[in-house]
């Protein structure tokens, strides 16, 4: 058995570590940081949303770049073979809305925790703060690495470069592994922050931070284009909105951010009634508060930071008696409450990005073993490759998937 190295220890390099180590290699992990895992560690909100439940029909609809390249990946260690991998390592998980699965205890410093226990059972030799500078390269075949401020070469067998892309850099996710690629003779596609809040040009929204709204509908259009439709939930930020649908329709809008193109969104607020039935209950609501002023009669329809940003925008005077609000009025507000539009300005950076859209390009990399087709012995795993997805664990299970069978292909 041979001696391999995997750059990166988060979550596609542990798991790559584990499969190697599994076969009877010997590992050995270098992270650059202090610890493992640190941007596994705030993934769900520090949850950890460790995979999707779903058919396997369904993830690969959520799958955005290159799913077919995961076709082979995806057979050999799919999203049920991760719960049970984890659950055989003493992690129990639950599947919540969206068929979503977290660590029972809500906390991913635990899949961390079993991940490194595991490893050191196998003998994985976990070195911190050990920065990769440079990969060594003889006759088209991998032959060792370099780490920062040394000249000294450690050869090794095969490599797994795991290294992430360049989404939240403070976790330090810099970008190395495209230059590794790079120097290998492989190109990296254009690179952008996916999954990412909207900025807005509207000020209301400052008035609206922290507003939590679930069960809305959003539609995104680009110029007359509809872009992208979703249904969940979504939060008002100081600058803008984010939370699950919105981070999910920037992705479907980086080709659109630059073109010139007036972005707008539409939030239907109550997307289970159809403006006739929203109309019914605006004047259901208003004859049983006939003789309140506006402003006191929206109480049950919307949340308290809500109101006053739609009594504002719909130039009703606040003041104004319910039972004097005319019929077009009402209309208007009805019309309001089921097509809030906003200003897109721009899209969120890499800082705040959970993921990196675009990377090694996939057909230069063999889908049935992760290894590059131009240089023996390196392989790739997770989001150092052109794959990405959307939010709800899918892009958890490409670093598992592709991390895994990098991990048993040596």
């Amino acid at each position: 058995m041979g001696k391999v190295f995997v750059i990166g220890g988060g979550a596609s390099g542990m798991i790559a570590a584990i499969a190697a180590a599994r076969k009877g290699h010997k590992i050995v992990i270098f992270e650059k940081n202090e610890k493992l895992g640190k941007k596994l560690y705030i993934t769900g909100k520090g949850r950890c949303n460790l995979t999707n439940a779903c058919d396997k029909d369904a993830f690969f609809e959520n799958v955005t770049s290159n799913p077919k390249f995961l076709y082979k990946a995806f057979h050999h260690f799919d999203n049920y073979d991760v719960i049970d991998f984890f659950e055989s390592l003493g992690l129990k998980t639950k599947i919540e809305r969206g068929n979503r699965v977290f660590p029972v205890s809500d906390k991913s410093s635990d899949v961390i925790a079993v991940l490194k226990k595991e490893m050191e059972r196998l003998g994985v030799d976990i070195r911190y703060n050990s920065e990769v500078s440079d990969i060594i390269i003889e006759n088209g075949c991998f032959y060792g690495l370099k780490l920062k401020n040394s000249d000294e070469i450690h050869p090794a067998d095969a490599v797994i470069v795991a290294t992430g892309g360049l989404s939240y850099p403070l976790t330090g996710s810099t970008g190395d592994g495209y230059r590794f690629a790079k120097k290998a003779g492989h190109t990296v596609t254009d690179l952008y922050p996916s999954l990412v809040p909207l900025y807005v040009s509207d000020s209301f929204v400052k008035d609206l931070m922290g507003l939590s709204l679930k069960n809305i509908a959003i539609t995104v259009l680009a110029g007359q284009k509809e872009v992208y439709k979703d249904f969940g939930e979504l939060l008002f930020t100081h600058f803008g909105v984010s939370g699950p649908v919105i981070l999910s329709a920037s992705r479907f809008l980086i080709p659109y951010i630059n073109s010139g193109e007036k972005i707008i969104l539409k939030i239907d607020l109550k997307p289970a009634l159809t403006l006739e039935q929203l109309d019914q209950r605006l004047l259901r609501d208003f004859e049983e508060f006939k003789n309140r002023q506006f402003k006191n009669s929206l109480n049950r329809l919307l949340p308290n930071k809500l109101i006053d940003v739609i009594i504002r925008l719909s130039h009703i005077d606040p003041n104004k008696q319910v039972n004097s609000v005319t019929r077009k009025e009402r209309l208007y507000l009805a019309e309001l409450l089921k097509n809030l539009t906003l200003n897109i300005e721009r899209l969120g950076s890499f800082s705040q990005a959970v993921i990196t859209k675009g990377g090694i390009n996939i057909k230069e990399v063999n889908p049935s073993t992760m290894e590059s087709k131009l240089i023996k012995n390196l392989y790739f795993a997770g989001e150092v490759l052109d794959l990405d997805a959307l939010t709800g664990g899918f892009n958890l299970q490409i670093a598992w998937s592709t991390g895994y069978l990098a991990g048993i292909s040596i």
